[in-house]
């Protein structure tokens, strides 16, 4: 994005702001919003959701009784899978 195109949406989002300035309620409802958004920029990307968690354990258990596993009997087993990764 160029300079003059996020200069363009500072202005209006604060056209957009000054539109509601006179309404509490309506301040209120975007002082919450940009919380949640700063909020939702400061999440880790790594999280996931109880659903995602489980549908994830769910898929290794399916693929062990499968036998798509590798198997780390021993420290020489260990160094083997990690270098052909």
């Amino acid at each position: 994005m160029t300079a003059i195109q996020l200069n363009a949406m500072n202005v209006e989002l604060w056209q957009s702001i000054g539109a509601i300035a006179d309404s509490e309620p309506l301040m209120k409802r975007l002082t919450r919003y940009a919380k949640k958004l700063v909020i939702e920029r400061n999440a880790d990307p790594t999280a996931m959701t109880k659903e995602e968690f489980f549908a994830r354990v769910d898929e290794s258990l399916e693929q062990a009784r499968q036998g798509r596993v590798h198997r780390i009997e021993s420290k020489e087993d260990l160094h083997q899978f990690l270098n052909s990764l």
